[in-house]
């Protein structure tokens, strides 16, 4: 049944002009630039994506070969973090187009139906997504790879695991029913603030367990070794996600740090792309 509403909502793009230009042409052409150094696109689709978030003079690149890699559907679920604090714990984007600058993609009307009928924890709410980054930064690049790519964004700060895995689940059999192919697709930095050196051992720390889809160990490894991996609620999420949609086969597609861009190894964030089909 449809969600009842009046009006669709469009989402104007809250950091155009700072974690990427505002500039249509350029901004195109840096995108494709990134998906260009991806190797040869997964024969497999692509249950379960992961990538980062920062600005693309920083992150960029390994957004664009792991998307550029992955085998996307032609709907695809973003599950990012909430920033802001704003809005609801997994907070729906119901209808209508998120903008970027040169076009738009249209949410999968039917899909953020399906779920919020499924799963009463998903709320319609535009209010968590207003100023934050996580998702809006991914709809170039899926613009560039598929202009009628259609998505369903969920924002998510609800901090239970239970909750996050039941929600994740449920999100999964909803995927599994729906009749046009879909794709999730995570975002998320990794370590945040740390030397170099230490970003990577924690983070490779934190992406072992990602990659056997254990979302419980995921979970307790990120919380447990106070990594700062600002995505770690959506990725349980997607991990609960990707297990009910039988995924079995996982590989990470790029790491870096800040550091290996700014020279700064001092306070670097980290950056990983991770597929799973």
């Amino acid at each position: 049944m449809p969600m009842p509403h009046t009006q669709s909502h469009d989402r104007q793009p809250a950091v155009a002009g700072q974690f990427y230009t505002d500039d249509p042409a350029a901004l195109l052409a840096e995108v494709q630039g990134y998906l260009s150094q991806a190797q040869p696109k997964n024969a497999a689709h692509t249950i379960l994506a992961m990538a980062p978030h920062a600005g693309y003079y920083y992150s960029g690149i390994i957004t664009g070969v792991t998307l550029g890699q992955a085998n996307l559907g032609e709907t695809v679920l973003l599950l990012g973090p909430n920033h802001t604090g704003l809005g609801k714990p997994f907070a729906i984007w119901p209808d209508g187009r998120w903008l970027y600058p040169g076009g738009a993609l249209k949410v999968d009307e039917e899909l953020a139906a399906l779920l919020c009928g499924q799963e009463p924890q998903l709320t319609p709410d535009t209010l968590a997504h207003q100023r934050e980054h996580s998702l809006e930064v991914m709809v170039p690049f899926l613009a560039a790879l598929n202009p009628q790519t259609r998505i369903v964004p969920i924002c998510v700060s609800y901090p239970g695991l239970d909750t996050l895995l039941s929600v994740g689940r449920a999100i999964g059999r909803a995927v599994r029913s729906f009749p046009r192919k879909v794709s999730i697709l995570v975002s998320s930095d990794m370590s945040h603030f740390v030397h170099h050196e230490l970003a990577k051992e924690q983070d490779a720390r934190a992406l072992d367990p990602a990659l056997h889809l254990d979302a419980t160990a995921f979970y307790d490894t990120v919380r447990g070794n106070d990594i700062s991996m600002c995505g770690v609620l959506p990725m349980t999420m997607g991990i609960a996600a990707a297990i009910e949609l039988g995924a079995s086969e996982t590989e990470i597609t790029g790491y870096a740090t800040s550091g290996q861009v700014n020279g700064e190894m001092r306070r670097v964030v980290g950056y990983a792309g991770m597929l799973a089909s």
